[in-house]
């Protein structure tokens, strides 16, 4: 099981720039990973196999290629893991659901009864306090800790 705590953000970009210069297609051969397509990584306007790049980045970090079959959590641990490190990775847009409109139904008339109109507006909030300037010391213009004694001059 592989742990990615060592994997850097600038370990990831080399990954990133091998990527780049071997082609994707030769990148994930060489690596042993399938192209998943899913849960992209988008750098500079490019997006890249998240799970290959991890696992690359995880080689370069320790020395030890992390196969897809390590990723503790599945995509799910890679896309964590990938964002702590400040890199953007693309969620699929959800299917539009086809589910038919439902019948119309015929309205029913109910009894209402009239509300009181509301006189007063509640609020949750609490006020803000206003901050004070800090205590500062006449002697040494030094500011006071809580105590209001000055640690200096007393």
């Amino acid at each position: 099981m592989a742990t990615f705590s060592s994997v850097t953000q600038q370990h990831i970009l080399k990954a990133i720039e091998e990527f780049d210069a071997r082609g994707g297609d030769e990148f994930l051969a060489l690596y042993g990973f399938e192209p998943t397509g899913e849960l992209p990584i988008v750098h500079e306007g490019r997006t890249y196999d998240s799970k290959a790049i991890l696992g690359v980045a995880h080689r370069y970090a320790t020395g030890r290629l992390a196969t897809s079959e390590e990723f503790s959590n599945g995509m799910a641990g890679a896309v964590a893991i990938l964002r702590k490190r400040g890199f953007e990775v693309v969620e699929p847009e959800p299917a539009p659901a086809a589910v038919a409109a439902p019948a119309a139904k015929p309205a029913r008339k109910r009894a209402t009864t009239p509300r009181a109109p509301r006189t007063t507006a509640t609020s949750t909030r609490t006020p803000t306090r206003e901050e004070r300037p800090p205590a500062i010391c006449p002697t040494c213009n030094q500011v006071l800790p809580g105590t209001g004694v000055c640690d200096n001059c007393s």
